[in-house]
């Protein structure tokens, strides 16, 4: 795993959720651990990983993810084993 999606993973695990975590980065990641991302109706955005598909939610204007999104990414990625 690259270098930046390590810094990635250690800023969507870090209590309290940060707020300044841009979409573009956690895309990256999602795709570096061999998800497939497909283009959804506006602006969303299906996930397939892990086996499962989930639906999210690109944000617009701003670039960063709010806390309730990556509070939800990471109990996803952490109950599928991936932690810091």
């Amino acid at each position: 795993m690259k270098r930046k999606q390590l810094k990635t993973i250690e800023s969507l695990f870090v209590h309290p959720p940060s707020a300044n975590i841009k979409w573009s980065a956690i895309e990256g990641l999602l795709r570096e651990l061999g998800a497939e991302i497909t283009e959804r109706e506006g602006s969303r955005i299906g996930v397939r990983l892990f086996g499962e598909r989930r639906v999210f939610h690109r944000l617009h204007p701003s670039p960063d993810t709010d806390k309730g999104a990556v509070a939800s990414i990471r109990k996803w990625l952490e109950d599928n084993g991936v932690k810091p």
